[in-house]
């Protein structure tokens, strides 16, 4: 992996590029580190040719021990049903890859994804975007000056979504220039961040970027990606109440996952803990049909099932939206649950 830290990068930004650079690409050094036998997932190794892997340290130290089944190891490590091909499965699930302006998402009427950077600090392997041309949609300031442009020439855009990749890949300068100049277009009116890089590295969250949403005009909704309860830490708590501090919304968005948290009992441990941690549960998708994560796959009737379950188990405001995204939809369709 080439060397990401810059002459660009604070001393205290490079801590958290410096995790980056340190990430675990190597499924079989994975495995050591956990002290799991290697030899019965080795067949599913070359599934990185498919899409390279990519954990941080952070992140491995949440994982249990000797378990091959834990739910944090099962979304990062590569398996050989990877490459099973499955009917309806494809490499563009949402339909996003004919995009007009490059880096740009114009799907729902007041509001655009930016795809701000193609890079994660973590490689999910139920990833939708996981065959996304990012290589056609660089993160550029060049390509976020088009961006800007699309923006002011539309006024019924009122909320930015910053996304990837991981838009927090952006170092706290490029953040700062991006910012200013979202806010400087006078019709929008919120700032919405999909990130999963906070929660496998909290020291993401740095002053610069916490004073930065501060001070910004902007409303900033910050939606991390958490999918079980064991990936909320202590230093995660931490991150999440210095973003409250600065006035941050904070909402998680996770996936029905096969083998990950597709218990009653699993989801009912995340809402709780999410809340103990300041986020509210905000949507729960079932998986998007990507090339390579069929053994994800949750049915819709489970899911129906589950959702039941946890309604009976928890706070109204504790039950995130059951939805799914199709492409060329003009907003997420939920899943209704038929409930008695």
């Amino acid at each position: 992996m080439p060397d990401i830290i810059t002459r660009n990068a604070s001393p205290v930004e490079q801590n958290w590029i410096k995790e980056i650079a340190n990430a675990v690409s190597d499924p079989q050094i994975l495995l050591q580190q956990l002290d799991i036998e290697t030899t019965p997932w080795m067949s599913g190794f070359s599934a990185r040719a498919l899409f390279s892997q990519r954990v941080p340290q952070s992140f491995i130290a949440r994982m249990e021990k000797g378990n091959p089944n834990d739910p944090l190891l099962r979304q990062v490590l590569p398996v050989v049903e990877e490459f099973d091909e499955a009917e309806g499965f494809t490499t563009d699930p949402l339909e996003e890859q004919d995009n007009d302006v490059p880096g740009l998402l114009h799907k729902y009427k007041n509001r655009v994804l930016m795809i701000v950077k193609g890079g994660c600090a973590v490689n999910c392997r139920y990833c939708f975007r996981r065959h996304f041309p990012y290589q056609d949609n660089k993160g550029s300031k060049e390509t976020w000056r088009e961006t800007i442009a699309y923006l002011q020439d539309h006024p019924e855009v009122d909320e930015v979504i910053l996304s990837g990749g991981d838009p927090l890949m952006a170092k706290d300068h490029e953040l700062k220039w991006l910012v200013e100049a979202i806010e400087a277009v006078p019709h929008i009116r919120k700032l919405r961040i999909h990130t999963r890089l906070p929660v496998v590295i909290p020291s993401r969250i740095t002053t610069a970027l916490t004073q930065l949403l501060k001070e910004t005009r902007l409303k900033v909704i910050l939606v991390t990606h958490i999918n079980h309860a064991n990936e909320i830490n202590d230093e995660l708590r931490h991150s999440m109440a210095i973003l409250r501090q600065a006035n941050v919304t904070l909402l998680n968005q996770g996936v029905l996952l096969k083998g990950v948290n597709d218990s009653v009992d699993s989801l009912k441990n995340l809402s709780n803990t999410l809340f103990d941690c300041g986020i509210l549960p905000y949507y729960l998708h079932v998986l998007d049909k990507v090339k390579g994560a069929a053994h994800f796959l949750v049915s819709d009737d489970e899911a129906r099932s589950l959702m039941a379950g946890l309604i009976k188990e928890v706070s109204g405001y504790l039950v995130p939206k059951l939805t799914r995204e199709v492409g060329g939809k003009a907003s997420k369709t939920p899943l209704d649950l038929h409930l008695e």
